[in-house]
């Protein structure tokens, strides 16, 4: 049956999104916004999620071929990407957001996302963590072995549970107070440093083999 099919398409995903394991680094990420701005945040990487996701879906290998890539060198690019980020938070959290309060600019002001936001929506958000190569490589495999109803359907499922934890997952942040969100932030990125290294080397390890 469809139902059948689906959970089969939507089980493998949903381990490869991987949603408790990327949401604490979505909150180091965002930890420095407003409710609005992270909503806004949010949509936007996962409508780059959904639009790679589909792009995946239904011109995945055409794409590799023509681009003469596979999926070790988008683990190896995204753990790139990945690394700096995690080293950066790390490293010079504080002087960024001392350099944010002293810009002369207030919460309650009407303003869009601020460039560096903006582009935070496409990487690291949208690509490598919300789609990255473990999903994109699920996608295409799961085209192949159960269709292209199944599995663009599971994306949605998975999709819409990545917005549900993403959006909740702040407010219940800010119950524990500054200092733990402080806290949380930092091993985050601890986490999110790891989790690009062993990209790299899954990537690597693959393409010698």
């Amino acid at each position: 049956s469809f139902l059948s099919v689906f959970l089969e398409a939507f089980l493998p995903l949903f381990v490869a999104f991987n949603i408790p394991g990327i949401l604490p680094l979505y909150i180091g990420l965002t930890e420095t916004m407003d409710p609005r701005a992270r909503w806004r945040l949010l949509v936007r990487a996962l409508t780059v999620a959904f639009v790679i996701a589909v792009l995946m879906l239904f011109a995945g290998q055409v794409i590799f071929q023509v681009l003469g890539i596979t999926v070790n060198d988008l683990r190896v690019g995204g753990g790139l990407i990945l690394l700096i980020l995690a080293i950066t938070d790390l490293l010079f959290s504080e002087q960024m957001q001392s350099r944010r309060s002293g810009n002369g600019k207030h919460d309650d002001e009407e303003d869009d996302i601020a460039p560096d936001a903006d582009a935070l929506a496409v990487v690291p958000l949208g690509i490598p963590l919300i789609m990255g190569p473990a999903a994109i490589t699920t996608i295409l495999v799961s085209q192949q072995s159960y269709g292209y109803a199944p599995t663009l359907l599971s994306v949605v499922v998975n999709m819409a549970l990545v917005l549900t934890a993403f959006h909740f997952g702040p407010r219940l942040m800010t119950l524990l107070g500054p200092s733990t969100s402080k806290a949380i932030a930092k091993v985050a990125s601890l986490f999110l440093a790891a989790i690009a290294v062993a990209m790299i080397r899954t990537g690597i390890t693959l393409m010698l083999r």
